[in-house]
Parts: C-alpha cells; structure tokens; sequence
C-alpha cells in the first residue's frame, strides 16, 4: 500500500500542527505534507518517543545516551507570546534529533526560567525540571510527516522518508497553558 503522506498536499494552515503552520505561512511556504493518525497506528521506536505524557527533553536524552541543546531557526516575540522554530542537537556530535516549533506564554514562567528561555540554549524540558515548574504534558495529536526541503536541511535527511511527530500543550499546575508544541523525529538509524 503506498505512503499516501508522500503524495498529500496538506492545506495552509491545520490546527494540529499550529504553530508550525504559522511559521511556514509566514514563510510564504505551504506545509509538508503531514497526515493527522492514532498513536497506535506509529510505528516502533517513534510510538514509544512520541505517545506518552512525558517531556521530550528528557525522552530524547535517554533514547540517545546524550545531552541535548537548542538550536534556534526562527523566533519572534509578540508581547507575552514567544514563538521559535528549532532543532535540538546531541552535544558533542551535533547530530539533530527533532525539529519543531513552539509558543512559550512567557509571564507564566518565574523569571530564572524567563531568563533560560530567552536565553535560546537550553531546551524547554530541562528548563521545566531544572527551575522546578511543576507541569503536565498532553499529547493532543500525532501524524506522519513527509518532509520537505527545510525538514530534510534541518534533520539532514538524504532522501524521501516518512517522519513522525506529535502535538503536545504543557499546562502549569493551575492548568494555564506555559507552551504548545509540535515535534517532528528524524529517522532512528537503526536504534
């Protein structure tokens, strides 16, 4: 049966995937094509990467056996609202292990962690574990991704594959949400 996500030409703009639709539509590019599927329907080893109520951070750097930090592509600012699209790196050999894009509601987090944030080093999970934020995380969506030009350069892909990635919302413990989230995983290389 074909990947149909290979062929799909995704609209402007799908809830699911927002705010990475926003920085593409501000981009004046339309979105790869991403096919919104049950968690249950991802393949092995993503299932187990990206259907839980868990940091990605944290998840990562155990699936790695590595540290990871932030690479901005993209951000911008509106008044409280921060919005970044990044890649975040295994220290040491660089390697990128997703590519996303989030808003951060900036006064809902306590100055050092403001600070860390806008700092643009340390990734959003470490951040929350380290400053102590007392959080939850809700997966709200998972889909197959066939990635375009600027998710192959960002994952250094080499060739057309399918990708997975989810949307998530962390909410603070008064249930105001700090970040929503979207995260796509490059291949696993055989792990």
């Amino acid at each position: 049966m074909p990947d149909r996500s290979q062929t799909v030409t995704a609209p402007a703009a799908l809830p699911f995937v927002y705010p990475l639709d926003e920085f593409y539509a501000r981009a004046g590019l339309p979105l790869p094509g991403i096919a919104q599927i049950r968690g249950e329907e991802m393949p092995e080893p993503y299932r187990s990467l990206l259907v839980h109520e868990r940091d990605m951070t944290p998840t990562l750097e155990k699936f790695h056996g590595s540290d990871i930090h932030l690479k901005i592509l993209k951000r911008e600012q509106r008044g409280d609202s921060y919005f970044r699209e990044v890649a975040l790196l295994l220290d040491g050999s660089e390697m990128p292990v997703e590519f996303g894009a989030n808003k951060l509601s900036l006064a809902l987090f306590p100055p050092k962690a403001r600070q860390l944030i806008l700092g643009e080093r340390v990734p959003l999970g470490r951040i929350l574990k380290d400053c102590d934020i007392p959080h939850m995380t809700f997966a709200k969506a998972f889909f197959r991704v066939a990635p375009d030009e600027l998710i192959g350069s960002v994952l250094h892909l080499n060739g057309p594959t399918s990708l997975y990635g989810r949307k998530a919302t962390i909410f603070d413990a008064q249930k105001r949400p700090l970040s929503e989230i979207v995260e796509i995983l490059p291949p696993t290389h055989g792990k």
